[in-house]
């Protein structure tokens, strides 16, 4: 067997007295779309935090790669192909489609964002940026302003920043938040284009979206794994649908 690419080991973040991540312990296999789903509150964008370096855990281990990379800085880690798109668009908004990806591009081969006109300049930029972009269907956006792109484009957009960083894997914080059907949809499709090449890692509250695209779901609550599984193993556990799915969820997610 394979080993994890990512392995997260008793892994403890707490608030003053709050317990924000409780003595986790997951594993994501090479080439997994391994989502991470669970109630408001239950420590999922925490946890991502936690793998990308923006939030450091009092006790417990974060492998990648094989590496310990759980004191590791945010870039150090995004240099390794960790690369994460948020649940809040954090994205240029003065800028263009092809601006934000190509600064990203810049940034992951550790030049400053102070060259930021460098980067619209510069070829190999470009054209990486362009490839991204097409990746994801915005190829026709790319001189665009981020301002007047639709929030579902946003949502693209941002994973096009993503893979503008050669990444290893991906952490997808709520890709869907916001979006209308057709918008989720085009989501959907494009992240089953994209785990044909990525390790993704899939914090996501539409478990239409949840069921059609994970190999594997770990459920939390209160910062602990409640569940972790295949996803008709998750969908008929007792546990995770009293605390989480319910009837009305499980039999929706069958359909």
């Amino acid at each position: 067997m394979a080993e994890p690419l990512l392995r997260i080991a008793n892994l403890t973040l707490r608030f003053g007295g709050l317990v924000a991540t409780d003595n986790l312990s997951m594993e994501v296999a090479p080439g997994e779309l391994h989502a991470i789903i669970g109630p408001n509150g239950a420590g999922k964008t925490t946890l991502i935090s936690q793998l990308t370096g923006q939030l450091m855990p009092n006790s417990g281990a974060i492998y990648f790669a094989g590496q310990d990379i759980t004191r590791l800085p945010s870039y150090e880690r995004s240099a390794l192909g960790l690369a994460r798109s948020f649940q809040i668009t954090s994205l240029l908004r003065d800028f263009t489609a092809a601006d934000n990806v190509a600064l990203a591009a810049q940034a992951h081969a550790g030049h400053s964002f102070r060259f930021w006109a460098d980067a619209r300049k510069e070829q190999p930029l470009r054209e990486a940026a362009r490839a991204a972009l097409k990746r994801v269907g915005l190829e026709e956006r790319a001189d665009v302003l981020v301002s007047e792109l639709s929030h579902g484009e946003q949502r693209e957009l941002e994973l096009a920043v993503a893979l503008a960083t050669r990444p290893q894997l991906l952490l997808l914080d709520e890709p869907m938040a916001g979006l209308g059907v057709t918008e989720s949809q085009r989501m959907v499709a494009l992240l089953k284009e994209l785990r044909k090449e990525f390790t993704i890692v899939l914090v996501e509250h539409d478990m239409e979206a949840v069921f059609a695209l994970a190999d594997r779901i770990t459920v939390l609550v209160y910062g602990r794994v409640i569940a972790s599984g295949k996803p008709d193993e998750i969908r008929s556990d007792e546990e995770v649908k009293r605390a989480y799915l319910g009837e009305q969820h499980a039999v929706t997610s069958q359909g």
